[in-house]
């Protein structure tokens, strides 16, 4: 357990970022879920409104460092790779 006064802060500032990575990093699952479930359907437009929406999504959370820049764009190319192999 912290002791000083500025380990007590740390800590609490801690807490605060960790809760707001939470959120972000479940918005993204969220975005990408959709795109998942578009893709399974077989709805080609549905599909790509999706991934239109997660790209964004995606790289806004590598921005704030919530997931790596090279995992976003992995993510983002291998979603935008199903999308377009799948027949209109």
């Amino acid at each position: 357990m912290a002791n000083t006064s500025s380990a007590k802060k740390a800590a609490r500032k801690i807490a605060r970022r960790a809760a707001v990575n939470k959120i972000r990093r479940s918005r993204v699952r969220t975005f990408v879920r959709k795109v998942e479930e578009a893709l399974a359907s077989g709805d080609k437009t549905a599909a790509e409104a999706a991934l239109k929406a997660a790209q964004p999504e995606l790289m806004r959370a590598a921005g704030k460092g919530v997931v790596h820049k090279n995992t976003a764009s992995r993510k983002v190319s291998r979603l935008a790779q199903r999308v377009k192999g799948l027949s209109a």
